[in-house]
């Protein structure tokens, strides 16, 4: 098992255990969490997009990188934010505009 696999199914072993149980791997080192909301393992580190934002996890560990991403998704939810509505109908068509 490769590097990167082993870490993005601890990731999501952690999210999981945080009530984060929709997020899905969506490819190479990367799973899905929310539409929008995308973590990627590569080089060692936890990165994550939400939107048109590019973050860090300063560090190499799935618990805290797990943390913090169940915390915004958990915000991001509650106040969807504005660049959510473009990107679902983007994504998933207009009958979909009014499920997050």
């Amino acid at each position: 098992m490769s590097e990167a696999r082993a870490a993005t199914e601890k990731l999501q072993a952690e999210l999981h255990g945080l009530g984060v149980t929709s997020a899905y791997e969506v490819g190479d080192a990367t799973i899905s969490v929310w539409i929008g909301l995308v973590v990627r393992y590569r080089d060692g580190f936890y990165r994550w997009q939400e939107g048109p934002v590019k973050r860090r996890h300063l560090g190499t560990d799935p618990v805290g990188c797990a943390m913090r991403v169940a915390r915004r998704y958990k915000e991001l939810q509650a106040d969807i934010p504005l660049w959510w509505d473009d990107l679902a109908r983007e994504l998933r068509g207009r009958p979909a505009q009014d499920y997050p």
